[in-house]
């Protein structure tokens, strides 16, 4: 798995590459989609259906089963913290290799377990694996993608996680109709067969260029380049242009010294903010009451045992529909109206559940069923894929895999609270829990209206012009403003840039390393061209 390994994707170039990785990639998603939604399905089944995973696990306490689903939760909170600085390290590529491989263990633990611990420990070490593939898996894609895709395939990933989900219910359904323990093993014995594949793939695909970049991995890069967006070509002044853009702000960022989470934060507390808080909203506006516990919402609704998970079912292949329209919404409307719209739908069909539920009449089973579906819908089409677009797309290069750590965690703490809490407050408060949750929607719409910035069309290096926090020079993205010397060598570019601190001219005086003359130049060259025009 060494990084001169990058022509191992065979024929494949241009669009079908960027394609077929993307969507293979997804497959880092779709485990984290198929976990979340199979305990739930067992769970429910095992309430309502049938007594042999109940049983096995000696009668455990709604509580305790709201422990069991949410402790994945605390498994993917941590590995999310660590996985920004291994991702710098070893790759994004091999981050994803082991984050499924660690997945694959969790998934046998809890398959073979013996009891709670043993189900418990498993949930756990899934949820190490599932951290580690929600964190990097986004950065790895906004990486590969163009700035006219990147929205699209960001949102293409997103469907592969809900795909993962819907897969959980309806393998959930059909086992239900075993009458043996093989009705719950079996259901979790398949999110090993598939973290499996991804752990296999991910030796084959290839490494992201700002990475390969970044790591002074350049004759990779501009292959890689080349395969993605100029059809193999590293001579196609699209490859040429794209390097010089990325090895540039490489450069840049390494003059100013911005890696660590302390840095980040000081110089780039509003962009962290913002991708933390976009995470937060995405939990707190009440999906996984819906994902986590929509059997239990659909019983409380008057759907009961079997027909509840058949109902979570139908449900599910419209949330996996509704995920389908941002792929050709979000580059062109952009993301802010997407997440606005998407709010309110969603605040709205919350306090209909909440007021049907409240009814408690004959019409509030198709009622309840008609508005959750509503709200998936809605949540599908806008704060499901975006928060996982936005984050790894508006952090700059240095810190891209901090910043989207600390989102995810973000992520994953909510998830977790919601998860641990919901069983609890659905028992407490009953269909009030919904309006909790529409008042959440309310709030991230004023959120996202006052403090988001449009980021379509825009591409990673130019970000820091949206956020005014630009680095020591604007980056040039024309290819004849580069006049960084660089050489052509068998097809592979090579840009001649010393790394060195500073020098010593003959006369002893300490002069810029040639590093710093680079963006001394570009910054001069750029103040001209503004007075000239």
């Amino acid at each position: 798995m060494d990084a001169g390994s990058q022509k191992a994707t065979g024929t494949l170039t241009g669009k079908p590459l960027l394609y077929f990785t993307s969507i293979f990639v997804s497959l880092g998603v779709f485990l984290f989609g198929y976990d979340q939604g199979v305990m739930s399905g067992i769970i429910t089944y095992a309430i309502f259906i049938g007594p042999y995973f109940l049983q096995y696990f000696h009668e455990p306490t709604r509580a305790q089963l709201g422990t069991m689903v949410a402790i994945l939760e605390i498994g993917a909170l941590i590995s999310s913290l660590m996985v920004g600085r291994v991702g710098d390290i070893i790759g994004r590529r091999r981050t994803i290799f082991y984050g499924s491989m660690v997945f694959v263990v969790g998934g046998a633990f809890q398959t073979f377990a013996v009891g709670m611990d043993s189900m418990i420990v498993g949930r756990v070490i899934s949820g190490f694996g599932v951290g580690m593939l929600s964190t990097i898996v986004p950065v790895y894609q906004s990486e590969i993608s163009p700035a006219d895709h990147r929205g699209r395939l960001a949102c293409i990933e997103f469907t592969g996680n809900v795909v993962g989900y819907a897969a959980s219910v309806w393998v959930d359904y059909v086992c239900s109709f075993i009458e043996s323990d093989f009705s719950w093993r079996l259901p979790l014995l398949l999110q090993c067969i598939m973290g499996s594949l991804l752990c296999l793939g991910s030796m084959i695909i290839t490494e992201t260029p700002r990475w390969l970049l970044d790591n002074d991995h350049d004759a990779e890069g501009i292959i890689v380049i080349a395969n993605l967006h100029a059809g193999g070509d590293t001579e196609h002044p699209r490859a040429k242009q794209e390097f010089n853009e990325i090895k540039e702000n490489v450069l840049i960022m390494r003059a100013e010294g911005e890696r660590s989470y302390a840095d980040m934060w000081r110089k780039y507390k509003k962009r962290v903010l913002i991708a933390m808080s976009s995470q937060a909203f995405a939990q707190l506006n009440g999906i996984n009451v819906i994902s986590y516990y929509a059997p239990l919402v659909f019983e409380e609704a008057g759907w009961i045992g079997r027909d509840a998970i058949l109902m979570t079912g139908l449900n599910a292949l419209v949330y996996v529909a509704s995920t389908v329209p941002p792929w050709f919404l979000v580059d062109h409307w952009g993301r802010r109206p997407i997440l606005l719209s998407g709010a309110i739908i969603m605040a709205f069909s919350l306090s209909m559940i909440s007021y049907s539920i409240y009814l408690d009449i004959a019409l509030t089973p198709t009622l309840t069923v008609f508005f959750v579906i509503v709200y998936n819908a809605f949540f599908g089409y806008s704060w499901g894929p975006i928060p996982w677009l936005y984050p790894p797309e508006i952090l700059p290069l240095s810190v891209r895999a901090k910043g989207a750590s600390l989102s995810t965690a973000t992520n994953w703490a909510f998830n977790w609270v919601v998860g641990e809490m919901t069983p609890v407050l659905q028992e407490l408060i009953e269909w009030r829990l919904y309006l909790l949750h529409a008042f959440f929607c309310c709030m991230s719409f004023v959120l996202v209206y006052f403090t988001y910035p449009e980021t379509k069309g825009v591409s990673l290096e130019e970000m820091d012009q949206i956020f005014g926090d630009a680095s020591i020079v604007p980056t040039p993205f024309a290819q004849d403003d580069l006049e960084a010397e660089i050489e052509s060598d068998g097809g592979i570019l090579q840009r001649r840039v010393s790394v060195e601190d500073e020098e010593l001219d003959p006369l002893g005086v300490s002069r810029p390393s040639e590093e710093q003359a680079f963006i001394n130049r570009r910054s001069t060259d750029k103040s001209d061209r503004r007075n000239q025009e």
